[in-house]
């Protein structure tokens, strides 16, 4: 079955927020076996808007939207929809009883009036609950065309389209195609290695590729993932082309590969100090807590991280974490000497088994007698040992600092796995 996607917003379009529900449709879809054969957006105009769902409905009859079903008089997409499906707008008694539950439980009473129109539902038309915000979801249907209406906010877009238009779509009447054929996708991440060496790494693709598995390179200031995507056949063959395919690759990859799927470097280091028992604490100077923020992100991160420090002075790394003035004073700030002693500082002062410290010139200035921009120290302090790493990294400030976080992340990776 074809179908079409179509992400409502004017600030799409403008470029001032970037299209996050698009993709999440389309993978959904295309695992799902339905092929999405365009997507889009548009921007809060009436006239545009219903052209664009019009035409989208023309070609396929099947098109999913996100979007335009706020409050607010720039949400236009429940009354184009209704306009486009020739059905009149009924207000529902109980969607505005719901409504206004949601509002009393938070503490806003009364609630605004302008959410009323929320409960305003196309004649006909099933409403899709929406457990995580305001706007309810809408599916309408006249036989031979079919459009869901979902949220913007990516989370309860996200949410709504597995919990429950997904299951509706698999049972939808007619639509034996769905899961004959799948388009399904792996990835393994690695870092640590740029994309022209990774290649080299990999060699001859003939084992790995054919008609029916293609490889994609997808590089990034994190490192390189390696997308495997089975196309168009059934969902136990391409688990098995997948499964080849990976199996063929991980040797190749080394200690580089440190995920498969789409988890974070962080969660696979938490991870790992769970499994050693140990938690890790950080001591920051030109990351200003980029690797706090990335340790943090993870659910349940309170068992293995500790904490940490932004010792931007000198002073600091002195007082807090007793890095000696006479290592300062003879190596400079970003040295090797002073890497070590702030994660050995770090795991002393707040007593954990492995520690993180990062020191360096982010740029885009450099003061008299420091190194290069780019230049980073990267301290790592296991148990009884400390290993110390250089780098000098590209790009901007953003870059080096991004970039400085991630191989910090990888080296005390690799230092409690032995491969470093």
């Amino acid at each position: 079955m074809n179908c079409e996607i179509v992400t409502i917003g004017t600030e799409l379009v403008l470029g001032f927020t970037v299209d996050t529900n698009g993709p999440a449709m389309a993978r959904a879809l295309t695992e799902a076996g339905l092929q999405v054969v365009r997507t889009g957006s548009v921007g809060d105009d009436a006239a545009l808007l219903k052209e664009t769902l019009r035409l989208a409905l023309e070609r396929t009859g099947v098109v999913l939207c996100s979007g335009g079903l706020g409050p607010t008089e720039d949400d236009l997409t429940r009354p184009v929809a209704a306009e486009l499906f020739h059905k009149k707008l009924v207000r529902q008694d109980a969607l505005v009883q719901q409504l206004r539950q949601r509002f009393e439980s938070r503490g806003i009473v009364p609630m605004p009036e302008a959410n009323l129109v929320q409960a305003d539902v196309p004649e006909g038309a099933t409403v899709i609950p929406n457990p995580l915000g305001s706007a309810p979801g809408l599916w309408i249907e006249d036989g031979a065309r079919l459009m869901v209406l979902m949220p913007g906010v990516p989370k309860e877009m996200q949410r709504m389209l597995h919990e429950e238009v997904m299951p509706r779509l698999q049972g939808r009447s007619g639509d034996q195609a769905i899961g004959r054929s799948v388009i399904r996708s792996r990835t393994l991440r690695t870092t640590g290695i740029g994309e022209s060496a990774l290649a080299d790494r990999v060699g001859d693709l003939r084992s790995i590729v054919s008609d029916k598995v293609t490889l994609a390179w997808i590089p990034s200031l994190e490192g390189t993932d390696l997308r495997l995507t089975a196309w168009n056949v059934p969902a136990a063959e391409a688990d098995e082309l997948l499964g080849r395919a990976t199996g063929a690759l991980r040797p190749k990859l080394g200690h580089h590969l440190y995920a498969e799927g789409d988890e974070d470097l962080a969660a696979i280091v938490l991870k790992q100090l769970g499994r050693e028992q140990a938690r890790v604490s950080v001591a920051e100077s030109c990351t200003g807590g980029l690797l706090g923020q990335r340790l943090t992100a993870v659910p349940g991160c309170s068992s293995n991280f500790f904490g940490g420090v932004i010792c931007y002075d000198k002073d600091l790394k002195m007082d807090f974490l007793g890095v000696s003035a006479e290592s300062i004073a003879q190596h400079g700030v970003v040295s090797e000497q002073v890497a070590r002693e702030m994660a050995e500082g770090a795991a002393r002062v707040m007593r954990t088994e492995a520690a993180i410290s990062v020191t360096g010139v982010a740029g885009p200035d450099r003061n008299e007698g420091d190194p290069q921009v780019g230049t980073v120290w990267i301290g790592i302090r296991w148990r009884d040992q400390t290993r110390a790493f250089q780098h000098v990294f590209p790009g901007d400030r953003d870059d080096v600092r991004g970039r400085a976080a991630q191989w910090s992340l990888d080296y005390l990776r690799r230092v409690m796995s032995g491969t470093a």
